[in-house]
């Protein structure tokens, strides 16, 4: 059986037949998502095709040293289900409620830990320059890639992979501590 890393890798070569099992292996918790942001199954169903699109369009964005496949995933279903909310009623109320829904979290023990190390990367973004920061977040939460993030602080594609670059490392070293 393949695992998602290798699936994803497989579909940001535009291979056909990886799709659908990609699709098997992970529509279950993306439909999941969106339900919980949602609150619609059609609005859900909707958006899955959606969803999965940009799966298909943004999957050599995906890189295995930043995170697990499921996460990056998630996060596509996550924001996209959020878009569709702001598109429809543009209330900040709303789409904090969606955040808090779109929690992937087990129980309380598993809150505590990732509130726990959601306050440790807070403090350790701090550590980084603002528009580094910036940058990192739109890389690796909102999934920009890096010649979108150059254009975006309009510097060159290699400033903007250093930056990236080096942010990491002073986050991973902050964390270490």
């Amino acid at each position: 059986m393949d695992d998602l890393a290798t699936l994803l890798g497989r579909v940001a070569l535009r291979d056909r037949a990886a799709f659908p099992r990609l699709y098997d292996m992970t529509s279950a918790k993306l439909f999941s998502i969106a339900l919980r942001i949602l609150r619609d199954k059609g609005d859900a169903e909707e958006a899955m095709q959606e969803i999965y699109i940009k799966v298909w369009q943004r999957a050599e964005r995906y890189r295995p040293e930043q995170g697990s496949p499921m996460t990056w995933l998630a996060a596509i279903a996550r924001n996209h289900a959020i878009d569709l909310i702001r598109a429809r009623r543009p209330e900040a109320a709303s789409i904090d409620d969606a955040f808090d829904l779109a929690s992937d979290s087990a129980g309380p023990e598993e809150d505590a830990i990732n509130a726990s190390e959601g306050k440790r990367i807070d403090i350790c973004m701090q550590t980084l320059e603002s528009d580094k920061a910036e940058a990192v977040r739109r890389a690796y939460v909102e999934g920009l890639s890096y010649q979108e993030l150059a254009d975006r602080y309009k510097v060159p594609l290699n400033t903007m992979r250093t930056w990236l670059r080096r942010s990491l490392m002073k986050l991973r070293e902050c964390l270490e501590q």
